[in-house]
């Protein structure tokens, strides 16, 4: 089976990476956009997800993985929502700012531009291996 690649975004101020190291696992729930949700629906136990602080930083911090796929969002108390769980692998040794995503011409397609208000993002291979080597982190 194909290994997938995803970017999820969350404000530092709310759950930032140190959070999820911290804890060991989190339940990404409370997503309440419909292309997020279904992202979500779409990943697989073991892909590989980037970390990226949304807000003032606007950076990837770190790398985790899918440690249960989607389930029935328990902060749901209307509607058809997912959560998945996610486990922290690595932390970057140098974050990636947005303003070096958007200057990087292998980049230029990435969601992250096209489409900053997604929360829940796929990335291709080389999209998340580019930003790897822009952190200078090796899985």
């Amino acid at each position: 089976m194909a290994k997938n690649y995803w970017l999820v975004k969350q404000e530092p101020e709310t759950y930032s990476w140190a959070d999820l190291v911290k804890e060991g696992k989190a339940a990404w729930t409370g997503v309440r956009n419909f292309q997020a949700r279904n992202n979500l629906r779409a990943m697989k136990k073991k892909d590989s997800v980037l970390f990226y602080h949304s807000g003032k930083s606007k950076e990837v911090v770190g790398v985790a993985r899918v440690g249960k796929e989607a389930y029935p969002d328990p902060t749901a108390t209307e509607g058809d929502w997912s959560g998945v769980d996610l486990v922290p692998m690595k932390a970057f040794n140098k974050p990636v700012a947005l303003g070096v995503i958007k200057a990087d011409t292998a980049l230029k397609e990435i969601l992250l531009i096209r489409n900053p208000r997604l929360s829940v993002m796929p990335l291709t291979e080389a999209q998340f291996n580019r930003i790897l080597e822009l952190g200078e982190t090796k899985l």
